[in-house]
C-alpha cells in the first residue's frame, strides 16, 4: 500500500514538474519573441540609414563645410553648421535645465513633505507628458508675442527645457532613493547637517545614474523638430551667436531638404540623418565614461 502511495505522489510529481517546465519554456519562447519584433524595426531603420547615409560621411568636407551656395541640385557641402547648432543649444540646454532639475530633485527626495511637494510633483508629471509642439508654442507666445522680441536659437533652447527637465528629475529622483538610508544616517550620526550630507554623499554616490538620466534628456531634446520649426529659423550658413540671426540645426536641415525629390537633396537627407544618430551616441558614450570614472569607488 505504500509503495502504491509512494509511485502514485512520484508521478504527480513529475507531471507537475513537466508542467512548470513547460510554462517556463513558453514563457522563454514568448520573451525571445517579443525581443525579436522589437529588435526588427530598430535594425531595419538602422539599416536603412546607414546604408543611404553613410556615403556623403566619408567625404572631410561633410564636417567641415556649410551648405552656403548649396541648391538641391547640386551635389556637396556639409553638415558643419547643423552639428555647431545642434551642439550648442543642446549646451545652453543643459546649463539652464540640469541645475533646475537636480535641484527639485533633491528637494522632491530629502526635503519636500505636505501639499507643496505633491504639486510639485504633479507639475513634473504635467511636463513629462506635455507636446514639444506645446512647449515651442508657450515660449512663442511668451518671447515673441508678450515681448516682442525676435525668433532666436535661445528661445528654442527655452522650449527644450521645458522637455529635458522632467527627463532629469525623474531619473534623478529614482538614484537619490536608491541611496541606503544608512549611509545618510551614518552621516548624520556624525553630526554632519542634511545639506553637507546631501552635497558630499548622497550626490557622489547617485553620479552615475544622474549622469546617465542628464544625457538621457540631451538625446531626446536634440532631435526635437517643433521647437525648431517655430522659433529657429534654417539657415545654409555658419552661426554660433544664439542671440542674433538664424541658426541650423540637424533636425532642421532634414526638414529642409526632405521635399526635395532630387537624388543630391535626398543623400543629404539621410547623411544628416545618420550624423544625428552618430552625435547622440558620441554623446551617450561620453556620459557613460564619465558616470563610470566619476562613481564614488566603495
Amino acid at each position: 500500500m505504500a509503495t502504491v502511495t509512494e509511485n502514485r505522489a512520484a508521478q504527480l510529481l513529475f507531471q507537475e514538474s513537466a508542467s512548470r517546465r513547460l510554462r517556463n519554456n513558453l514563457a522563454t519562447l514568448l520573451v525571445y519573441t517579443c525581443f525579436v519584433i522589437a529588435l526588427v524595426p530598430l535594425v531595419w531603420i538602422l539599416w536603412t540609414v546607414i546604408s543611404r547615409g553613410a556615403g556623403l560621411l566619408a567625404d572631410p568636407h561633410w564636417w567641415t563645410n556649410s551648405q552656403r551656395g548649396i541648391t538641391a541640385r547640386r551635389v556637396g557641402g556639409g553638415a558643419y553648421h547643423a552639428i555647431i547648432g545642434t551642439l550648442l543649444m543642446a549646451l545652453v540646454t543643459a546649463v539652464i535645465s540640469v541645475p533646475i532639475a537636480i535641484g527639485t530633485a533633491i528637494y522632491l527626495v530629502e526635503y519636500g513633505r505636505g501639499k507643496f511637494a505633491k504639486a510639485v510633483s504633479f507639475m513634473v508629471d504635467v511636463l513629462t507628458g506635455v507636446p514639444s509642439i506645446v512647449a515651442a508654442l508657450f515660449i512663442y507666445a511668451l518671447w515673441v508675442t508678450t515681448f516682442g522680441l525676435q525668433r532666436v536659437s535661445f528661445a528654442v533652447s527655452l522650449a527644450l527645457v521645458l522637455l529635458m527637465i522632467p527627463v532629469v528629475v525623474r531619473s534623478t529622483e529614482e538614484m537619490l532613493r536608491l541611496v541606503p538610508r544608512d549611509i545618510r544616517e551614518a552621516s548624520y550620526a556624525l553630526g554632519v547637517p542634511r545639506w553637507k550630507t546631501v552635497m558630499r554623499v548622497v550626490l557622489p554616490t547617485a553620479f552615475s545614474g544622474i549622469m546617465t538620466g542628464i544625457f538621457l534628456g540631451l538625446a531626446r531634446v536634440m532631435g526635437e523638430t517643433a521647437p525648431l520649426l517655430i522659433l529657429g529659423p534654417y539657415t545654409t550658413s555658419i552661426n554660433t551667436n544664439l542671440f542674433s540671426g538664424n541658426m541650423a540645426a540637424l533636425p532642421t536641415m532634414i526638414n529642409q531638404d526632405r521635399n526635395q525629390a532630387l537624388d543630391p537633396a535626398l543623400d543629404r537627407v539621410w547623411s544628416a540623418a545618420l550624423t544625428l544618430i552618430i552625435v547622440v551616441m558620441v554623446l551617450s558614450l561620453v556620459g557613460r565614461l564619465i558616470a563610470r570614472y566619476g562613481t564614488v569607488k566603495k
